[in-house]
């Protein structure tokens, strides 16, 4: 996608206003990890706005084409990059599988929920890559059951060094529409941070699990 810091921006600009991301560097969140965070990001928000909405389904869907090729099979991670998924597997007429976080206890006991046949190329939809740690489970899920996973899209990458390692490790090329430098860019100009905010943002960014808010 040539005009892919456009794209960034945009998406920034538009989750921004959304408060679909939401930058406290003042009064930190806490993550379900435990870790302090000046950043909250809930992507499922955009579904909410119409717009927004199509305009991140069109970009996915545009994304997967031109870095991926021919694609046989779209999966969603469970549980926010179902919708997403959803939305781009209609928009380019493909058929559509979930991978569940772990399997059923009941009936089929299945980890991936749809139809899947071995060899099929395809691409994993997540909305938001962290640690993707959660990414590669799924990512794993769909090779043992014999597909061929070309790659991994997501909405929003944090673009943290544990993430790029373990994908690398997994030999699983991921892209994003839009990345933590952007959005801290875009968030400045727009004045949703305080200039003398955007160094405690980085400072996160290097070590989020060791992060304090007091640093």
């Amino acid at each position: 996608m040539n005009n892919m810091n456009e794209v960034a921006q945009k998406v920034a600009e538009s989750l921004l206003q959304i408060k679909a991301i939401k930058l406290q560097p003042k009064k930190p969140f806490t993550w379900a990890s435990g870790w302090k965070s000046p950043i909250y990001c809930d992507n499922r928000v955009a579904l909410s706005h119409p717009p927004i909405r199509t305009y991140i389904r069109q970009k996915l869907a545009e994304l997967i084409q031109e870095e991926f090729g021919s694609v046989e099979m779209i999966s969603g991670v469970a549980t926010a990059g179902i919708p997403q998924g959803v939305l781009v597997a209609q928009d380019l007429g493909l058929p559509f599988t979930y991978v569940r976080s772990d399997s059923k206890d009941h009936g089929r006991q299945n980890l991936i929920e749809g139809e899947v046949v071995g060899g099929q190329r395809v691409v994993v939809i997540e909305d938001l890559i962290s640690t993707g740690k959660s990414s590669l489970k799924a990512v794993q899920a769909l090779r043992e059951a014999e597909c061929n996973v070309v790659g991994l899209v997501s909405i929003f990458t944090y673009g943290f060094d544990e993430a790029e390692k373990n994908f690398a490790n997994a030999r699983c090329r991921t892209v994003s529409l839009c990345n933590y430098d952007t959005l801290i860019e875009v968030a400045a100009k727009h004045n949703y941070i305080l200039n003398n905010d955007i160094e405690i943002l980085a400072q996160w960014r290097k070590n989020p699990g060791e992060w304090s808010p007091n640093e």
